[in-house]
């Protein structure tokens, strides 16, 4: 035997109903810092020289861990999809 229920209700009112907090003032704060950041480093991520140079300004670690980003990147490209 199998029992539907549908319950048509708002994310708000589902909180509300199971007790849980309203997490939206974080939400938005977590939002807000991000975009105030990637703003601030947009000239950055979009120039390839700029990229490198904030890569290599951390020395071997920053590079051990770009290196390992493109090769992780080169390794999922290889796959094909069923």
């Amino acid at each position: 035997m199998k029992l539907k229920i549908l319950v048509d209700c708002t994310p708000e009112e589902a909180r509300a109903f199971l007790g849980l907090p309203d997490v939206s003032p974080v939400n938005e704060l977590i939002v807000s810092g991000l975009v105030k950041r990637t703003e601030e480093n947009l000239e950055t991520m979009t120039d390839p020289q700029k990229f490198f140079e904030a890569a290599m300004a951390g020395g071997a670690s920053n590079m051990e861990a770009v290196q390992k980003m493109f090769a992780t990147v080169i390794a999922g490209s290889g796959e094909t999809k069923r």
